[in-house]
């Protein structure tokens, strides 16, 4: 009797031991957009795995990648909503929601990868961060993006004159659409998952985006023209659910973020190395191209500065930005 007891017991304790460590799992998703093996993608991943090593796996992230969860726009509201955990999202979709995201996206604003990498990673960086709580998400970090450029499916783009009139898919975003406006262009918003047939039927007679972009999604199959007017260094930005957030634990929570923030320099890595085989690719690929003076279509950009930083605080950070030596 006395064994059977104690039989009953130890396996009591065992079940509620494996019941306990599994209550305590946490699978935390994160979205993106773009492919496996992506830079963004596995700079996730790579989190994830620094996140599970130092929780002995208690606290796992599971990538949702190649839009399965929707468009950015429509992932930024499931994670304000709790219903994504983790997202990573081009800073122009939070325009229209974090109002200091918009500096970052000004026209020709960084001189140089450098530049960007400089002001996102110091004190500027983690103030703008500090604005998205307020909307429900917390900032993690940056992740490049590249420098994005034309690319059309019939006429190329040579001179600023070229872009008059012709429809050019932007992100869904105020700015870029004034954006567009301003090089003379038709813009029309619409996700990255549409932008391939939009290209090949002849809804849009270009786009926008980096070499890695360009590539992945396959855009240069159908859009031959490449012109490397280097308009935009806007940084991508990794942000997770509040309500996600405060379920965690303080000690979990400093484990996430320091695993986001590590990431940030295999993200580079990553991205470095991808913007060579990208360019690469689509040179082979037999892409027209082309260079040109960027200083008229800097010039043309005037209006969109004067219609987008307007309020001292905006103005303020515009300018620290521009200090960043």
């Amino acid at each position: 009797m006395k064994l059977t007891k104690i039989l009953g017991l130890a396996i009591g304790l065992a079940m509620s031991t494996a019941l306990a460590a599994q209550a305590q799992q946490i699978t935390l998703r994160s979205a993106d957009i773009h492919p496996d093996g992506y830079p963004t993608v596995d700079a996730v991943k790579y989190m994830g795995k620094l996140v599970s090593e130092r929780t002995n796996g208690r606290i796992n992230i599971q990538v949702m990648n190649n839009s399965v969860l929707g468009s950015e726009k429509d992932t930024i509201e499931q994670t304000r909503f709790g219903v994504i955990d983790i997202n990573r999202v081009n800073a122009a979709p939070f325009n229209n929601l974090v109002k200091e995201t918009v500096v970052l996206g000004m026209p020709f604003l960084f001189r140089s990868t450098e530049h960007m990498h400089k002001t996102v990673d110091g004190p500027i960086g983690e103030e703008i961060l500090k604005a998205f709580e307020p909307h429900g998400l917390v900032g993690l970090a940056y992740y490049d993006s590249g420098a994005r450029s034309f690319y059309t499916t019939k006429k190329p783009i040579q001179k600023l004159s070229d872009l008059k009139g012709l429809k050019i898919r932007v992100q869904q975003s105020d700015l870029w659409i004034a954006m567009m406006q301003a090089f003379g262009a038709n813009p029309t918003p619409m996700p990255m998952g549409e932008v391939y047939s939009s290209l090949e039927t002849g809804v849009v007679d270009g786009a926008e985006n980096n070499w890695p972009s360009y590539e992945s999604a396959r855009h240069y199959e159908v859009a031959k023209n490449y012109t490397l007017t280097e308009h935009s260094l806007n940084p991508e930005i990794l942000v997770m659910s509040k309500i996600s957030w405060d379920k965690l634990k303080p000690e979990d929570q400093k484990i996430i973020k320091a695993a986001a923030k590590e990431s940030v320099a295999k993200m580079r890595e990553l991205w470095s190395a991808r913007e060579k085989v990208s360019e690469e690719k689509v040179r082979a690929g037999g892409v027209n191209v082309i260079k040109v003076d960027k200083s008229e279509f800097s010039a043309a950009m005037k209006p969109v500065y004067d219609k987008f930083v307007t309020d001292a605080k905006l103005k303020d950070l515009l300018t620290r930005i521009q200090d960043v030596k």
